[in-house]
Parts: structure tokens; C-alpha cells; sequence
């Protein structure tokens, strides 16, 4: 309750092709950082009062590497799923 989660699979080593995320959250923060090939699906997750943010990677055209199903509970929080930030320089 009231937590902030981030699972940063920016550098992740896959050996599967699917996760599922069984959530039981509220409030606070679901971030996945994702990579080229990764697709996350949150179609059956049950929201109160709360968002979701699913951005795809970067390179629309990448084979899909990992499909994450999010389900369960979210009340009065949020899942955001987006590439790491870029910075200058980099």
C-alpha cells in the first residue's frame, strides 16, 4: 500500500516470452522500464480511481521478445509502462 514499484527490464537478460503480473495495489506506483520488443498488456487489470500509461518501445519494427499481462487489483494508483528516459549526451 501506498509503495512505489519500478522493475527495469532496460537490461534484462529474457529467457522466457511471457510474464504475468498478478497486482494487488493501493495507491502509489507501477513503472516497468521496457525495451525494443517488449509488449505490455494491462486489458485485465481492474482500476478505481486510478490510470494506466502504456507506451510502446522505441522501435515499433523490433521481433517481440516478451509479452507482459498485468491483472488484479489497482485502486488509487497508476501502472506506467515506457522506455528508460534518454539523456543528453548518451
Amino acid at each position: 500500500m501506498w509503495g512505489n514499484v519500478t522493475l527495469d527490464f532496460s537490461e534484462a537478460v529474457i529467457t522466457h516470452d511471457a510474464l504475468d503480473i498478478d497486482l494487488d495495489m493501493c495507491g502509489g506506483t507501477l513503472r516497468l522500464l521496457t525495451r525494443p520488443g517488449m509488449v505490455v498488456d494491462a486489458d485485465s487489470l481492474a482500476i478505481a480511481h486510478s490510470k494506466t500509461k502504456l507506451r510502446p518501445a522505441r522501435d515499433p519494427e523490433a521481433p517481440v521478445a516478451l509479452r507482459v499481462a498485468i491483472g488484479g487489483r489497482l485502486s488509487m494508483g497508476k501502472v506506467e509502462a515506457r522506455p528508460p528516459r534518454r539523456w543528453f549526451g548518451k
